[in-house]
């Protein structure tokens, strides 16, 4: 028996036999080419099966993990069609007069690396998506099929590392869970893990020795055990029973009241990232949408999206959840959500930059179109804005100002507005230690406890390194979220949690001791969150 530890991605527990997955090896050889023409000809027709199965994998992806999750499968689209890369392709083809493996492979490996060099973590991601895209493509030269293949029987799939492709063109029914040496907690690979609700784990120490025999993934206490003894496993048979049917318990609580024993009542509400996500709000009985992030209609376009665009979008939310709160967030932008068109300049601090609420106060045009959208929707539903990385009361008069002057544009344009609550996000220690100032100029505030924790501990969440240092539960973090609450409470207002502390259930029954408003959490964790609330004094 083994038994190795590793980074938890997704709760639950698995077990079943091991199946080693190891990419297929396409093995490169530099061939001199007497026919140029021909090899660039076999190329583009490589690139364009390559870019077909990458549209096949968007489309299956939408269905199981939402347009959000889906759309890494677009981005490696595009970056086969990026100018440079093909051109360097192209040219060791030409100039060389090598096979379009060769050329593609050499291609792939110096953009990777490139990359890879770069200070900007968004830019060091790109790395491995060169990699995919090049593997890709020399696949299919090489005459090899697209599929992710693992057998007819259900397996753990102990792998190197996994791309997304990889892990969306594999049978669900036949995977049980995952496990990799490589890869980190916010890796595309792992949010699509959540998303279908795969246990995983990350950065464990694996073994190609363990094809074939039995284990099991412990996504609670983040094990993995190989080939365990039979009292252990007659345990852990015991624990995935019981899981499973608390799974089936937790579908009783719909339509139930999120209410403590005592009579304390809070809103649960669910954050999503593009109306693909709509589905599982409603099959998990949300009472509204605490955050929508609307920069999914920015990250997802070629160019700034137009006001019918957005309007479109916003609108079909607040019409599909029927009258219940939509929560949207302005334009968030910046640090690692970048986007080429905006043209951001590199910063050395991209989290301490120019970033959200600073890029629409700076490019009011941007804002503008989009408080317009957002404005018109609100005639369709029960909508409400909230605008993000505030630190000053003078900014949130300016975009009152700014609200103020659009809302009485289309008054004059005769468009028909709803109450629309306007609020702001809690999320830096300026915001907090002035909330009380705050308070009287907002509707509500939402609590990103995300970047609270990253400013108030001086810690960069994306830093993998930092992770034994970040602690979401420090002391500093709560006092600064009770100290909001009650600033709110005090002015008449409401606050809630919209950061990834909101689902964390071993603080529950500290935020309802606190008196929040509401938690906002992801789909999946409403249930679950609402079940520790109706037992809880």
């Amino acid at each position: 028996m083994e038994e190795r530890v590793g980074k938890k991605i997704f709760n639950g527990i698995a077990i079943g036999k091991i199946k080693f997955y190891a990419k297929a090896e396409n093995k490169v050889v530099r061939t001199k080419v007497t026919h140029v023409e021909a090899e660039l000809a076999r190329y583009e027709k490589a690139k364009e099966a390559a870019v077909h199965q990458l549209n096949e994998l968007y489309e299956k992806a939408v269905v199981e993990v939402g347009e959000t999750n889906a759309e890494i499968f677009n981005v490696h689209a595009m970056m086969l069609e990026d100018d440079d890369y093909n051109e360097s392709v192209q040219n060791i083809i030409t100039t060389q007069e090598v096979n379009a493996e060769y050329a593609a492979a050499v291609t792939g490996d110096n953009f990777a690396e490139m990359f890879a060099n770069m200070d900007d973590e968004y830019f060091k991601a790109r790395s491995a998506d060169i990699r995919d895209i090049t593997e890709r493509l020399i696949t299919i030269l090489c005459g090899g099929g697209a599929g992710s293949d693992i057998g007819q029987e259900p397996v753990i799939i102990v792998a190197e590392d996994l791309a997304p492709s990889e892990t969306v063109q594999m049978d669900k029914s036949k995977l049980l869970a995952f496990v990799t040496r490589l890869g980190s907690a916010n890796s595309h690979t792992a949010i699509l893990a959540r998303t279908m609700g795969i246990p995983a784990l990350v950065g464990v120490d694996i073994s190609k020795d363990w094809d074939g025999k039995i284990g099991v993934v412990d996504g609670y206490e983040g094990k993995f055990i190989v080939d365990p003894k039979m009292p252990l496993l007659e345990s852990y048979f015991k624990k995935k029973a019981a899981d499973d049917e608390q799974k089936e318990l937790l579908q009783t609580l719909k339509n139930q009241e999120n209410v403590t024993k005592s009579g304390q009542k809070i809103n649960l509400y669910a954050n999503i990232g593009d109306p693909g996500d709509l589905p599982a709000v409603l099959e998990n009985d949300a009472g509204g949408i605490g955050l929508f992030r609307s920069e999914f209609l920015y990250l997802e376009a070629e160019n700034y999206p137009t006001e019918e665009e957005q309007f479109q979008a916003y609108k079909k939310v607040v019409e599909t959840m029927g009258g219940k709160k939509v929560i949207i967030r302005t334009l968030d932008i910046g640090a690692d959500k970048q986007v080429d068109y905006f043209k951001l300049d590199k910063e050395e601090n991209p989290a301490l930059g120019y970033r959200a609420i600073r890029i629409c106060l700076t490019r009011p045009e941007i804002f503008r179109t989009q408080l317009r959208a957002l404005f018109r929707a609100s005639g369709y539903g029960n909508l409400a804005i909230m605008y993000p990385m505030i630190i000053s009361v003078d900014e949130v008069r300016r975009i009152k100002e700014i609200s103020r002057s659009v809302k009485e544009e289309l008054l004059a344009e005769g468009v028909k507005l709803g109450q629309v609550e306007e609020g702001i996000m809690i999320e830096t220690p300026a915001a907090a230690m002035m909330s009380d100032e705050l308070a009287k100029e907002v509707d509500f505030f939402s609590i990103g406890t995300n970047d609270l924790t990253q400013y108030t501990l001086a810690i960069d969440r994306q830093n993998a390194k930092l992770d034994t240092f970040y602690d979401a539960h420090h002391p500093a973090v709560l006092r600064l979220i009770q100290m909001v609450t009650d600033n709110a409470h005090k002015a008449g207002i409401w606050a809630g949690i919209c950061g990834e502390l909101g689902a964390d259930m071993t603080l529950t029954e500290t935020f309802l001791r606190m008196g929040l408003d509401e938690l906002s959490v992801s789909p999946g964790c409403i249930l679950p969150v609402r079940k520790v609330i109706r037992e809880t004094e």
